[in-house]
């Protein structure tokens, strides 16, 4: 669901047909994804609270010039994307939007001065496909090693990669956007400490998963190749507007 207008036709349809979404809010959030599973159930179509192409067919099923409300957007991507700006709070305070990932998840985080990039990773899918299983030492990036399924870089695809050293067992997790010939550029969370876009080296790169939940989507998903230069320059993360670009760790 690329674009809140997306989301919120969905909402709108699934509340025309008498399954509740909660607030036309344009979030695809769990009171949204309940609906769409209760509408999917009535249906006989595969309960899985995501919007495939069977799904939207029967959702919009003789809404007239309809094309225009397929969704373009993984839910988790639209999630990741509404929550760019998001930023850790300096000192002893901390941001309590990012407490309340954790709480969600019912797992322990003592404050955003302790690393959340597999945090926010955890956040997005935990939130958009209930059914996903999550790593158990989520917070930890590299334990996203063993998540979903294995697959090549692609739109959507939760990227590993190795920090400090590739032995260290320390690493980073965040979602893939684009590349270039030598970096991916990937949205993710405690990167500058705020979910923002930065572009990760390759000879970082550990491994790309596929939410298992969300196997139906994955061939909708494709490798992009990007213009680093022109993407810096066009509002993209200065911290790589540098000789190395691509080269910075993030946590």
């Amino acid at each position: 669901m690329a674009t809140s207008t997306n989301i919120l036709e969905v909402q709108t349809q699934l509340r025309k047909l008498s399954f509740d979404p909660g607030p036309l809010d344009g979030i695809w959030g769990r009171r949204t994804i309940a609906a769409l599973r209760a509408f999917q159930e009535s249906r006989g179509l595969q309960v899985d609270g995501i919007l495939g192409p069977k799904s939207h067919k029967a959702l919009f099923q003789g809404v007239a010039n309809n094309q225009h409300i397929i969704p373009d957007e993984l839910p988790w991507m639209a999630e990741a994307t509404r929550l760019i700006n998001t930023m850790e709070f300096m000192g002893d305070l901390h941001n309590p939007v990012i407490l309340d990932w954790a709480d969600d998840l019912d797992i322990h985080y003592p404050g955003d001065e302790v690393p959340w990039c597999g945090l926010f990773v955890g956040h997005c899918i935990g939130s958009t496909l209930p059914e996903e299983i999550l790593p158990t030492t989520l917070l930890r990036a590299r334990a996203w090693e063993r998540f979903g399924q294995k697959m090549s870089p692609r739109y959507g695809a939760v990227m590993v990669f190795w920090r400090i050293s590739e032995q260290s067992g320390k690493g980073h997790v965040g979602f893939y956007t684009g590349e270039d010939d030598d970096a991916y550029r990937i949205l993710g969370g405690n990167q500058s400490d705020s979910v923002c876009y930065e572009w990760v080296s390759k000879t970082r790169f550990k491994a790309a998963l596929w939410p298992t939940s969300a196997a139906s989507l994955a061939h909708f998903a494709s490798s992009r190749i990007l213009d680093r230069a022109a993407d810096l320059a066009a509002g993209g993360n200065s911290l790589f507007a540098q000789t190395n670009a691509g080269l910075h760790s993030p946590h």
